[in-house]
């Protein structure tokens, strides 16, 4: 990483339509910018597939494809961590009432792995409620020295 990681602190931030080629377009914008950051091809997929993965719960979950409703994508990158917040304008959900995928009573089902591919792929994953109304998530991928 080098020269690149002592560089300023970079954003950018998007206000996207809630369809499923808003997702295509999250992904993208996050592994271009992962990958001027210096991260990895390993790494690479684990972010694009962690955006993916919230970018699918914010459109279809959260907002519910309503044109009126956008999803907020923030890509962040310090010199310690490269960072994706995501945020809709859905009404929200309980975060610790998300049943475990594998649980025996789960592993059939064809949904609800999301999140827990999301905590595995990231170093760090948040979730928290806005006001008036939406759900923010916050992916982070540390930076490090190779």
């Amino acid at each position: 990483m080098g020269e690149n990681s002592r560089q300023v602190p970079e954003t950018v931030e998007r206000f996207l339509d809630s369809t499923l080629e808003s997702v295509d377009n999250a992904e993208e914008l996050a592994v271009g910018a992962a990958r001027r950051a210096g991260f990895d091809d390993d790494d690479l997929m684990r972010i694009g597939m962690a955006v993916r993965e919230s970018m699918v719960n914010a459109v279809v979950h959260g907002n519910r494809y309503n044109a009126n409703k956008k999803v907020r994508l923030s890509v962040a990158k310090s010199p310690e961590r490269f960072t994706v917040r995501i945020a809709d304008e859905g009404e929200g959900f309980a975060y610790d009432h998300i049943p475990d995928p594998l649980a025996p009573e789960n592993i059939m089902r064809t949904s609800g792995r999301g999140i827990f591919l999301i905590r595995s792929f990231m170093d760090e994953f948040q979730v928290r409620r806005l006001k008036p109304g939406g759900t923010e998530v916050t992916l982070v991928k540390y930076m490090v020295s190779k």
